[in-house]
This record gives C-alpha cells, sequence and structure tokens, in this order.
C-alpha cells in the first residue's frame, strides 16, 4: 500500500471480510489475472467462487502459474458463450449472489444476462458504476456511466442515476451524510444547445417529485463545482451538492470513459467495476486491473449482495 492512495478500498475489504463469503459464478476465467482475482478473493474470504470454463485448461492454467485452487468448485463449460449461460443459470437456481466476469469478452457476458427468457433482467435498465478510489480526494466516488449505456436518453438516465444511489447506499455512502449526486455537463447553467444541461435540469425536478428517490440531485453541473468546493464558492453556486458530490453522472459514455481514465491514469485512482440492475450484482473487472482493484470490486458485490438479502428480509442479518 502506498500512503493513503488506496485506503478506502482497504476499508471496504476489510469490512466485508467480517461478512460471511458471497456464492459468485465466475465466468470463464481462462487468463492468469482473472483466476487469480477470484482465489485471491476466496483466499481471503470475499467469496465463495464457483469457476465456471473448460476444466482442463482451467487446471492447467492454475499449474501453470502457481495458483491453488483448493477445493473450489468447477463447472466444466467448453467455451466462453456456454460460460457465460451456465455462470447466469447458476444465479437463476440460486446457487451465486454474484456474476464475475473472466477472460471472456464483457458483451458475450451481457448477451447472457439480458437474454429474453433465460437471463438476469429487471425492470431497471442495466448500468455500469465505477468505485473510484482517487488520492487525495475524502471520499470515494462513484462514476456512472461509463461502460454500457453509449448514448442514455433521460429515461434510461432514471435508471442509471437511481442505480447509482442504490449502490452509494449498499456502501454505506448516506450514513454520515446524505447521498449527493452530481448531474455533470460542461457548465452549470441550463443552455437549451446543450442537451445534457436540459436533461440534468429535469432529472435534479424528477427527484424534487419523488421519481428518483434516496439522494440530493444537482446539476448541470460542471466537474469542478460538483468537486469542489472553492470552485463552487468562486462560481457562486449554492447548492448542498457542489463540491461535495460523491456520485457524478456522466452525459454519455465517452465523457464517463475519459473522466474514469483520466482519474486513473493522471491521478493514480483505481476504478472497481460493478454492474447494476440485472437480478444480482456483476462484477466487471478489465485486465488492466491490479489485484487490489479487483478485490475491491468483489468487495463491492459482496455489500450489495447483502443489501439485497436485507431487503429481502428486514430485520433479518
Amino acid at each position: 500500500m502506498h500512503g493513503k492512495s488506496h485506503e478506502k478500498y482497504q476499508r471496504l475489504i476489510d469490512y466485508c471480510q467480517t461478512l460471511p463469503p458471497t456464492p459468485v459464478a465466475v465466468a470463464h476465467p481462462c487468463d492468469a489475472s482473472s483466476l487469480q482475482g477470484a482465489v485471491e478473493a476466496a483466499r481471503i474470504g470475499l467469496i465463495t467462487p464457483i469457476l465456471v470454463g473448460p476444466q482442463a485448461r482451467i487446471r492447467k492454467l492454475a499449474a501453470e502459474n502457481g495458483i491453488d485452487l483448493g477445493n473450489l468448485l468447477i463447472e466444466d463449460t467448453p467455451y466462453s458463450e456456454a460460460s457465460a449461460e451456465r455462470a447466469v443459470a447458476l444465479v437463476r437456481e440460486g446457487r451465486a449472489e454474484a456474476l464475475m466476469k473472466g477472460s471472456l469478452h464483457t458483451d458475450e457476458l451481457m448477451a447472457a444476462v439480458i437474454r429474453r427468457e433465460a437471463g438476469m433482467r429487471t425492470a431497471r435498465r442495466i448500468s455500469h458504476c465505477f468505485v473510484m478510489d482517487v488520492p487525495n480526494h475524502e471520499h470515494a466516488l462513484i462514476i456512472t456511466d461509463a461502460a454500457i449505456n453509449i448514448a442514455p436518453t433521460l429515461a434510461e438516465k432514471v435508471d442509471i442515476v437511481q442505480n447509482a444511489i442504490d449502490l452509494a447506499h449498499a456502501l454505506h455512502f448516506g450514513e454520515d451524510r446524505d447521498v449527493l449526486v452530481a448531474i455533470l455537463s460542461a457548465m452549470e447553467t441550463v443552455n437549451p444547445n446543450v442537451p445534457s444541461t436540459i436533461e440534468a435540469a429535469a432529472l435534479c425536478k424528477m427527484a424534487d417529485r419523488g421519481q428518483i428517490t434516496g439522494a440530493i440531485l444537482d446539476g448541470p453541473l460542471a466537474l469542478d463545482n460538483a468537486i469542489s468546493l472553492d470552485a463552487a464558492h468562486i462560481k457562486k453556486i449554492h447548492s448542498p451538492v457542489a463540491g461535495l458530490a460523491n456520485v457524478l453522472v456522466v452525459p454519455d459514455l465517452e465523457a464517463g470513459n475519459m473522466l474514469a481514465k483520466s482519474l486513473s491514469f493522471l491521478a493514480g485512482a483505481d476504478a472497481a467495476g460493478i454492474v447494476l440492475g440485472a437480478r444480482v450484482p456483476i462484477i466487471l473487472t478489465s485486465r488492466a486491473d491490479s489485484v487490489l482493484t479487483r478485490l475491491a470490486s468483489c468487495a463491492v458485490a459482496v455489500l450489495l449482495a447483502k443489501a439485497r438479502r436485507d431487503q429481502a428480509a428486514p430485520g433479518v442479518k
């Protein structure tokens, strides 16, 4: 660990280690990083993985890379598409409370997730959140959607925002203060020539009317006004969200991708990825992710699975 750079993730992982491990279907862990991530998360007690993929290939990979599979369950499947389908089936059968992407393409996994008959759809739009640990920034930041919805409509953004708010509550963001959501644009005034500013204003009014719940929304806000109190003061923006946002909703996937990657590569941030809106959380990691980021992504899914269980059985922990 380097100084304070990973403390938010470490706190998250430490807390999740006090909970029972969550059963997770790992779809096609057929490269060293995805297999190592799942096995390490099992070793420290975050998850109980069910590895779904070609058994001989997984065992060979483990042997070549010194990965101890112990007595982990392996569901033998012939190829990646079959792995995705079987992993989703394990969720539907109640044997897994989260899904984890292995070395297959995200598109392949999501195709199995959204399949009409045998998938994991709910009434909610499926969306992606990065939970970012940014050095020198006091709180973790949720950025959405930078990976799934390319150019979401206003209706789709309602679900994207609600998914992120639900995630913030599962991560206990709202315990010491409200969950604060900034709807980002390039400016903080509503400009009819910039559609994202109009959508931001509409989302805030929808929150006022109870169509989005569980957080305080403000927007449009430029990024500086959303996360810097100084910038908000200079611009004379009076808002409970400005300068303090812990959820950043981007106008489209391109903006989100650039924001997340600039934080990662220029500010040294880590980005744990999770997909929401399906029947269970989906852990979406990148080949470039560090082991710590993979563990943090698992921890986020553990807390979401716990929130889902607690909701199903109020008062039963």
